[in-house]
Order: structure tokens, then sequence, then C-alpha cells
């Protein structure tokens, strides 16, 4: 998979998994735009490495609500404060 593409398909992981857990991703980058902008890009960046991508697209698939990002999520506390916000 060639660089863009990852990054591509890691977007979606992350904003799939925030939709999950009720966060509000444009909300949060409307109120500090370049603060919330480089967390969600290391938050990108932080999925693209990930070795269970394949897993958390088929949970997303299965389930339109989370509880909570699961254990292998490499954003699972980033998104956990962001519900709490």
């Amino acid at each position: 998979m060639g660089l863009f593409s990852k990054l591509g398909q890691s977007t979606d992981l992350v904003e799939g998994m925030a939709d999950r857990l009720g966060v509000e991703l444009a909300d949060s980058m409307a109120k500090d735009p370049e603060a919330e902008g480089r967390k969600f890009r290391r938050a990108v960046l932080n999925c693209s490495h990930c070795g269970n991508q394949a897993g958390c697209a088929d949970l997303q698939a299965a389930n339109r609500h989370l509880e909570e990002a699961p254990s292998y999520c490499r954003n699972r506390d980033m998104l956990a404060h962001m519900t709490k916000s």
C-alpha cells in the first residue's frame, strides 16, 4: 500500500472511531484549528503505524457505537480524553 493510501485509510479509521465514540472532531477543530489540527495529524500518523487496521475496520463495520476504543488502539487515550470533554 502506498503512503497516501495508508494515510487515507488511517484518516478514515480515526474519523470512524471518533464517530463511534461520540467525539465531534469538527467541533474540536472549530475551537482551536491549529492545535486540534496538529492533534488530528498525530492521531492519523499513530493509526498508520497500527498493526491491526484490518481488525479496527472490521470492528467499525460491525458497530455503530462503541463505549471505548479497543485496547490495541494507538489513539485510545486521546479519544477517551475527548469523550470526557
